[in-house]
């Protein structure tokens, strides 16, 4: 009956370090290391005193670090610019209205590429590539 009684007291955790006496000193459970990564924690990139491997490659650690970041703009194919009507002046405020940006792009801004064709008389006041100007000015809009 005794027996069948659940646990209530657990082992206690061995005292490591404290002296000779207790059976678990010396080395206390570290095996046979001895000096510093037996004393304290070594970071991983410590090399007993020499120059760090970081510290080696100064270009791999610095390389390009300070460069500031140039947002990309939103690409607009010009198939997507079909979907507004004749005589539209196509901005970055119309492509945030019509739902073609969202307003957190609009800073990143927006450049239009000919993917596809134009069938609509367009003005376009944005970026764009030699192709879509082409496409653009064919179709019987303009570039400003």
């Amino acid at each position: 009956m005794l027996s069948t009684l659940p646990k209530i007291v657990s082992k206690r955790a061995k005292r490591r370090g404290r002296g000779l006496g207790s059976g678990a000193g010396a080395k206390s459970g570290r095996g046979t290391t001895r000096h510093q990564t037996a004393r304290e924690k070594v970071p991983l990139h410590f090399e007993g005193g020499q120059n760090r491997m970081v510290k080696k490659y100064p270009l791999l650690r610095g390389k390009e670090k300070n460069k500031s970041l140039k947002p990309k703009p939103r690409i607009i194919s010009l198939s997507q610019l079909n979907t507004f009507k004749n005589n539209d002046v196509v901005n970055l405020d119309y492509l945030v209205e019509t739902g073609i940006m969202k307003s957190t792009q609009k800073h990143k801004g927006a450049k239009v590429v000919a993917n596809g064709t134009l069938d609509k008389k367009l003005t376009v006041a944005l970026p764009v590539t030699k192709g879509a100007r082409a496409a653009i000015e064919r179709a019987g809009g303009t570039v400003q």
